[in-house]
């Protein structure tokens, strides 16, 4: 039996759904603005009716934005909690494709998912331990230790380090509504533009400040995710990523706050294959949505072959 998988990636600004199969290989995608819930959320659900209703779905995996509350246990598991975007805090994502699906569905966040499918077909094949970092809208990481994805009171939050900074050389306030001048406050795509008051990205040329800046800061978060939970590799994705000058300079630079204290090849030597690109691109969270998707089917499975 050929199985059929959904996978929903739910970002800021854009709901990505997809039909794949177990391989990872997409079949069918459409891309959904985010509005509030009653706007984006019946376009989600009759995307994937349209599909079930002729090749029905073995499972749906979601791989969404949070904060959210994946403790299977809680009366709010499958929630999105104290998100800022309009209408989405505290919103029931998991209950409203439950609530038209009688199929098993995962649920993570989407630096989770994005980890899952890096690890199944992308980048971090074949380790047990690593980081993904989207840097884009906001700053997101996940990712696994010992095999398993990263989990526990609630989830990660790293794109919230409060990292240190030099006020007389960025005296920017940052943009977080909750710290100000965490990592996301000072380093995601908006606070970049902000800062420096330009539209986008594509109007700061390569040799801009901001880029030097930038990658300063991704270099402190990333020395800290190192010293604290010792991945294996860190996996640097999302819209900023695509300015590929950040990759040689965030390396150069986390080599030296780190200042040889971790004695690895790794770091010292072999740092260009330590902090790299996703595998799997722009198809990270979507492929990991669907990734989540087969984890729930298998076990579905196996629940009901134990009884």
């Amino acid at each position: 039996m050929k199985l059929l998988f959904g996978g929903i990636e739910a970002g800021g600004t854009k709901f990505v759904c997809a039909v794949g199969n177990a391989a990872g290989e997409i079949k069918e995608k459409t891309v959904i603005p985010t509005a509030a819930p009653e706007q984006t959320m019946p376009q989600v659900i009759g995307f994937f009716q349209s599909i079930h209703s002729k090749t029905p779905l073995s499972a749906i995996g979601i791989a969404t934005f949070g904060p959210v509350d994946l403790n299977v246990g809680s009366s709010y598991y499958g929630y999105i909690t104290t998100s800022p975007k309009p209408g989405w805090g505290h919103y029931n994502l998991l209950g409203a494709i439950r609530g038209k699906f009688n199929i098993p569905i995962g649920f993570d966040t989407d630096v989770n998912g994005a980890a899952l499918g890096e690890y199944r077909w992308g980048a971090a094949r074949g380790l047990d331990t690593f980081i993904y970092v989207t840097v884009g809208t906001g700053i997101g990481a996940g990712g696994m230790v010992a095999g398993k994805l990263m989990h526990g009171l609630i989830h990660p939050e790293m794109g919230h380090l409060l990292i240190p900074r030099d006020r007389k050389q960025d005296n920017f306030a940052g943009i977080c509504p909750f710290h100000g001048d965490c990592l996301e406050g000072l380093a995601s795509g908006p606070a970049i533009l902000k800062r420096w008051n330009v539209k986008t990205a594509a109007d700061l040329p390569e040799n801009h400040p901001a880029w030097e800046l930038e990658a300063h800061y991704l270099a402190l978060a990333f020395a800290n995710c190192v010293l604290v939970l010792s991945p294996e590799k860190i996996i640097f994705g999302g819209g900023v990523a695509k300015n590929r000058q950040l990759y040689p300079k965030i390396r150069e630079k986390m080599q030296k706050i780190l200042n040889g204290y971790i004695k690895h090849e790794n770091i010292q030597n072999k740092i260009a294959d330590f902090v790299v690109e996703p595998g799997l691109g722009g198809q990270a969270g979507i492929c990991g949505a669907i990734a989540l998707a087969g984890q729930s089917y298998l076990k579905s499975q196996t629940s009901s072959f134990s009884r």
